[in-house]
């Protein structure tokens, strides 16, 4: 659940995290978890053209959502997103992907296209966000 995804990512504030590839640091990685949940509000930078988003963006979400988890490139920017800053706090980071965890659940406009799956609904957003940062997670480890 949305509140179990934001439960989460408070805990990261009780150890000392590291993640098991270091592409981005852990505050890059929240950056970009974030970005992902306010686009989905505020519309992406960049789209995939729609024969991609109909063809093989939709048959990649029906694949992920029949099994229930995401694989992706987990060092891929979202495209067109601001450069992820190295220098931003992890507490600054963990902040924000909250903030838009809950903006988004409370959220009641429409939702924008994803850049490569197309149109979702509210449901299918909230499962969409909920297994990337699955995904993602799986590169945290605790100490």
């Amino acid at each position: 659940s949305l509140k179990h995804a934001r439960e989460r990512v408070l805990e990261l504030g009780f150890g000392e995290p590291k993640l098991q590839h270091e592409s981005w640091s852990l505050s890059q990685l929240l950056q970009h978890l974030a970005q992902s949940v306010e686009y989905s509000m505020a519309g992406y930078p960049e789209m995939k053209n729609a024969v991609f988003r109909a063809v093989i963006g939709n048959a990649a979400f029906a694949v992920f959502n029949a099994r229930g988890a995401m694989s992706h490139s987990l060092t891929e920017p979202i495209p067109g997103a601001p450069a992820l800053s190295p220098n931003t706090l992890v507490k600054d980071s963990m902040h924000r992907l909250i903030d838009a965890l809950a903006a988004f659940e409370a959220w009641g406009g429409p939702l924008k296209p994803h850049f490569a799956y197309g149109a979702l609904d509210k449901e299918q957003y909230t499962r969409a966000h909920l297994m990337h940062l699955a995904n993602h997670w799986t590169q945290i480890k605790s100490k």
